[in-house]
C-alpha cells in the first residue's frame, strides 16, 4: 500500500515537471491565498499583542483624562472639532476638588521626545522622551521600577532632582556601570538617578524604554513652552468603583472648565479597557477582511488548479489507456491523479505559509512590536489548501478513471 503510495507520489512530481509554466502558475495562486491569510492574521495577532499589553499611558483599573477622546482626525487632517489644552490651571483645581474615595491621580505632560542626555563624557542621541510627573504616575500608568524607587511625595513636594530612567540607558550611558546613584544632565540641570523602570518595549517606534521622568515641578521650571497639554490619570483601587468614580471625574472636570449642561465635554475620557475593546472590533474586522480575501483568492485557485488536472487528463489520455491495458484500476487511476492536485496544493500551501510568515515578520519588525509564529492561522491554511485540492482534484480524477482504454490507447 505505501509503495503505491509513494509511486503515485513520483508520477504526480514527473507530471508536475512536465508542466512546470502551469504548475508554477498554479502555486502561485494558492500561495497568494494563504499569504492573505497567515499574513493578515499574524499581523493582526501581533497588534493586539502590542495593544493589549502595552499601554504606555494608562494602568489597570484607570481611566485618563485628556485633551481628546481618541486620537483620530478627519479625512484632511484636521479635527472637526478643536479641545483646549488641559492647562496646569485646569489639573491643579481639579486635584483640589476631586475627592473621591480609593482613588489617586497622577498629573504628567511630556516635556519633549527629543532629549539629549549626558552622563560624564558621553550623551545620547536626541531622541530621548521626557516626562514631568507627581508621585502616582508610575504606579498609575503600570510603570513598574525594575531596581531602585519611584518617587515620594517628599520629591515632589521638594522639586528635588531626582529621575526614574527607562531600561535602555542600560544598555548606553549606563552599559558598564549601574546607574542608581550617578548623575545625569538634561538641558544642563543635574539630575540624581534614583530608579530604573522594568522593559515596556516599543509600539509602532515609540520606544517606551528610552525615557527619562521628573518631578513635575522641575519640569515645568524647565521646559517652558506656551499651550504644555497635561493628562490626569486617575487610579480606582476597586473594580466595581470605576464607572462611579469616573462619572464623579467627568463632573468636576466639567465644572473646572465651566461648562453649561447642554454644552459638550471639551475634553475626552479615555479607559485601558475601552482601548482594548476598540482594537478588538478592529482587529475582528481585519480578520473577516483576511478570511474573505483568502477565501476569493483559494476559490480562483480551486478553478486553475482543476483546469490544469483537466488539461493533463487530455495530454496524458493514451498513457492512461496503457495503465489500464496492463491492469490498472480505476481507483489505482483516481488516486494518481488525485495526489497529484494534492501535490500541488500543498506545494502552493508551503509557499504561502512562508510568505504569509515572512510578511507578518516584517510588519512586526517595521512597527517594533514582537512577532509571534501564527500556528493557528498555519493550520488553517493547511486545511484550506487540502480542501483546495480535495475539491479540484475529484473531477479530473474520476473523468481519467472512466477513460476507456480502447479509445484510449488509439488516442493521438
Amino acid at each position: 500500500m505505501f509503495g503505491l503510495f509513494r509511486e503515485n507520489v513520483r508520477i504526480a512530481l514527473s507530471s508536475i515537471k512536465a508542466q512546470l509554466l502551469k504548475t508554477i502558475l498554479t502555486i502561485v495562486i494558492i500561495s497568494l491565498g494563504i499569504l492573505a491569510l497567515v499574513g493578515t492574521l499574524s499581523g493582526v495577532d501581533a497588534l493586539e499583542t502590542v495593544f493589549g499589553g502595552n499601554f504606555d499611558t494608562m494602568g489597570s483599573n484607570t481611566f485618563n483624562i485628556q485633551r481628546y477622546e481618541l486620537q483620530i482626525s478627519t479625512g484632511n487632517g484636521r479635527r472637526e472639532k478643536i479641545n483646549p489644552v488641559i492647562s496646569y490651571n485646569d489639573v491643579r483645581k481639579f486635584l483640589d476638588r476631586y475627592q473621591y474615595p480609593y482613588t489617586q491621580t497622577a498629573t504628567s505632560f511630556r516635556a519633549t521626545r527629543s532629549a539629549e542626555v549626558k552622563f560624564e563624557n558621553q550623551k545620547t542621541d536626541p531622541e530621548v522622551q521626557v516626562y514631568g510627573a507627581n508621585e502616582h504616575y508610575l504606579s498609575n500608568t503600570g510603570s513598574l521600577v525594575e531596581f531602585g524607587r519611584g518617587f515620594t511625595i517628599f520629591d515632589i513636594q521638594n522639586n528635588s532632582k531626582v529621575c526614574v530612567i527607562g531600561s535602555d540607558f542600560l544598555k548606553g550611558l549606563f552599559e558598564n556601570d549601574n546607574p542608581l546613584d550617578k548623575t545625569i544632565s538634561i538641558r544642563g540641570v543635574k539630575f540624581k538617578v534614583i530608579g530604573v523602570l522594568e522593559s515596556k518595549g516599543s509600539s509602532f517606534g515609540n520606544n517606551q524604554d528610552l525615557k527619562v521622568v521628573i518631578p513635575i515641578q522641575v519640569a515645568r521650571g524647565i521646559y517652558t513652552q506656551p499651550n504644555i497639554n497635561y493628562t490626569l490619570a486617575v487610579k480606582v483601587d476597586q473594580n466595581d468603583m470605576i464607572s462611579d468614580a469616573q462619572d464623579e471625574a467627568v463632573k468636576v472636570f466639567r465644572n473646572v472648565r465651566k461648562l453649561q449642561p447642554i454644552e459638550e465635554n471639551n475634553f475626552g475620557i479615555q479607559r485601558s479597557e475601552d482601548l482594548i475593546n476598540i482594537i478588538s472590533d478592529v482587529s475582528s474586522y481585519l480578520k473577516v477582511a483576511a478570511w474573505i480575501i483568502s477565501i476569493i483568492t483559494i476559490l480562483g485557485s480551486s478553478i486553475a488548479l482543476m483546469n490544469i488536472m483537466l488539461v493533463t487528463v487530455s495530454q496524458r489520455t493514451r498513457e492512461i489507456g496503457i495503465r489500464k491495458a496492463v491492469g490498472a484500476k480505476r481507483s489505482t487511476i483516481s488516486t494518481q491523479f488525485f495526489i497529484e492536485a494534492v501535490v500541488i496544493g500543498q506545494f502552493g500551501c508551503a509557499l504561502g505559509i512562508v510568505l504569509g510568515a515572512l510578511a507578518g515578520y516584517g510588519v512586526a519588525k517595521f512597527y517594533e512590536i514582537d512577532f509571534n509564529v501564527p500556528w493557528a492561522a498555519m493550520f488553517w491554511a493547511v486545511v484550506l489548501s487540502f480542501l483546495v485540492a480535495l475539491i479540484s482534484g475529484i473531477y479530473p480524477a474520476a473523468k481519467a478513471s472512466k477513460l476507456d482504454p480502447i479509445e484510449s490507447l488509439r488516442y493521438e
